[in-house]
């Protein structure tokens, strides 16, 4: 266990803050009242998840399958097949974890209308530890063909997410965390699936970050400017399909690229990038994320222990240029 730290520190951006499940609750809500045929399955945590709004609302259509992942997929398949949009939730170490083979069997080789929502990803679990920081979802599921893979950045952009994937045929996994984000967005933004979102524009270097990191590096954007450093800032939320063109036009047009994320070096965001960059356009790449596993703490303690704090984005890109 981390001890305590100091008080958050004051960074130049001011933001307001808030949870992610609590969006993809309400989402939900608003969902089922426009569409009957959706349902929605949890694996005894819908309180953490926030799927509980949809079960108050509609308890016809929500399933609490226990503590028993497998048969939560093996049966959101089922009503998927019978012509329901399907929504299964848990923590994403059970989600990825517990239940992979059958979310290849059942759900990715059979191309089933199932959106698995996946709560608590990530080091920012925090008191949990290690056994509950799931770090290496996005790979599990990045590598099933036909699996669309999102992570996104703030609570508007999960509500639009959400909206977008309940409309959008076939399976789907999207990684929320337990810790409130910085809202990023305003209301009129809208999500595309499979485009990134260039959030700032610069031809110095790039920085790369989904989820939480996005916010990061706009802050870690904004002390590379007061070095002169002009650096663009890419929200890559869909990871599958990834931007390629977007990825390599900032190859092309900046002197490297960092990519950030609260997840395994391998097998995530670094992998993805990498890999398009070394068969269309080889570059200077440095990837941050994590490389054993987690620890208990508070959520900015382990940023901080993790090396994935604004300051060491900063280093990095320094580094690289």
């Amino acid at each position: 266990m981390l001890e305590k730290t100091e008080k958050k520190q004051n960074l130049e951006r001011v933001w307001e803050y808030k949870g992610l499940r609590e969006v993809y609750g309400e989402t939900l809500v608003k969902l089922g009242e426009e569409n009957k045929d959706i349902v929605v399955l949890d694996a005894d945590l819908s309180s953490s998840t926030k799927t509980s709004m949809f079960g108050k609302r509609f308890p016809d259509r929500f399933f609490n399958m226990g503590i028993s992942e497998q048969d939560m997929m093996g049966t959101a398949a089922g009503l998927a097949a019978g012509g329901k949009v399907a929504f299964a939730s848990t923590f994403a170490i059970f989600s990825t974890g517990r239940a992979w083979e059958q979310i290849r069997q059942s759900i990715c080789y059979a191309g089933l209308n199932v959106k698995i929502v996946s709560t608590h990803g990530g080091i920012t679990v925090g008191e949990d530890g290690a056994t509950h920081q799931c770090i290496e979802d996005l790979g599990l599921m990045r590598i099933l063909p036909g699996m669309r893979v999102i992570v996104p950045a703030d609570s508007i952009e999960t509500k639009k997410v959400i909206k977008t994937i309940a409309k959008e045929y076939g399976p789907f996994y999207v990684r929320l965390s337990r810790a409130k984000f910085p809202v990023l967005y305003s209301d009129d933004y809208e999500f595309v699936l499979g485009k990134s979102d260039t959030i700032r524009e610069g031809n110095d270097i790039t920085l790369i970050g989904i989820g939480l990191m996005v916010s990061h590096c706009i802050i870690a954007a904004d002390i590379l400017a007061s070095h002169g450093i002009e650096t663009r800032v890419i929200n890559m939320s869909t990871l599958s399909p990834l931007d390629k063109d977007s990825v390599i036009a900032a190859a092309k047009e900046t002197k490297g690229i960092v990519t950030v994320e609260e997840h395994q070096k391998i097998g995530g965001l670094g992998s993805a990038v990498s890999e398009c960059l070394s068969e269309n356009y080889p570059a200077l790449v440095k990837i941050m994320g994590i490389t054993k596993y987690g620890i208990s703490g508070k959520a900015e303690q382990l940023l901080k222990h993790f090396n994935l704090m604004p300051e060491n984005i900063v280093e990095t890109a320094l580094s690289l240029l």
